[in-house]
């Protein structure tokens, strides 16, 4: 039998066969109290600055914490900390730490590029979902980082540490590497730059070795990554082409390292994948 889309529905996908297929410029403000070391800084380019702070793995963060993340002055910190959160773009836990606030997340949700692609793929990671009955992710390039703009799950047999909106290191997991082997070579240039962090026992810190695996997938259309990002954790992940062939996102599956044989997983992926393309070239 078929899902929505069109995906074969086995029992369990271990079964399958295995083989692999108005632009302006704002005048500078006056330093305010208490933030005499930021001169030139609006009080907008400090707000902006408070809001990325919470960005690269810290959800929620103390007065203190996103003083040092900033760099800006405590004063300062604290009031643009009270008008974020008078406004709802941040919102305080019983814990004394403060997180994105649910008003900013409908304002982002308005965005129409993220929105539009998750719309058309929503159907396809759902019948993804169903067949493998795992952690189906939707994942996009994002200022050097792969950004999560998706995420589904039932019963999964392993944990995983992404979230919807959350950006992790492209080189440390599949998703991310099918990004990073079809972005600019600029792109490639600055991630190696930045340096190879480990976040597992699997993870490629050799630069030499990365070139390699994304050449890799370049050639095969898609990528299995094992104890890359999160230890135990393993995955599959093929590239969605959008107008002009371009990549524009990845899809994922994750599952437990402990499975011996990833391949079952490779042309269901990559059906959803192709299933996504066409629905945007159409």
């Amino acid at each position: 039998m078929s899902g929505l889309c069109g995906l074969p529905c086995p029992r369990d996908w271990r079964m399958m066969d295995c083989q692999s297929p108005s632009r302006f410029t704002a005048a500078p403000e006056a330093p305010i109290a208490g933030n005499a070391a930021e001169p030139g800084r609006t009080v907008l380019s400090r707000a902006f600055a408070v809001l990325d702070s919470f960005l690269h793995g810290r959800p929620e963060q103390t007065h203190g914490e996103i003083t040092r993340a900033t760099g800006l002055a405590p004063a300062t910190v604290h009031r643009l900390v009270a008008e974020l959160t008078g406004w709802g773009a941040l919102e305080r836990t019983g814990r004394g730490r403060y997180r994105i606030g649910l008003r900013l997340w409908q304002l982002g949700a308005q965005a129409p590029g993220g929105r539009e692609l998750r719309d058309v793929a929503l159907p396809y990671l759902q019948d993804l979902l169903q067949v493998t009955h795992e952690v189906v992710h939707l994942v996009v390039l994002d200022e050097g980082r792969a950004l999560y703009l998706e995420k589904l799950e039932a019963h999964p047999d392993v944990v995983v540490t992404s979230r919807v909106g959350l950006r992790l290191p492209l080189h440390a997991a599949g998703p991310g590497k099918v990004l990073l082997a079809h972005a600019p070579f600029e792109c490639l240039e600055g991630v190696l730059a930045a340096g190879l962090e480990r976040r597992a026992s699997g993870t490629i810190t050799d630069p030499a070795r990365l070139r390699e695996v994304l050449a890799e997938v370049r050639l095969q259309g898609f990528c299995i990554s094992r104890n890359e990002m999160t230890e135990g954790a393993s995955s599959v992940a093929a590239p969605v082409r959008g107008p002009g062939d371009h990549v524009v996102a990845a899809i994922s599956v994750v599952v437990p390292s402990s499975t011996p044989n990833l391949s079952p997983l490779v042309p269901v992926v990559r059906m959803a994948a192709l299933g996504v393309t066409r629905a945007l070239q159409a």
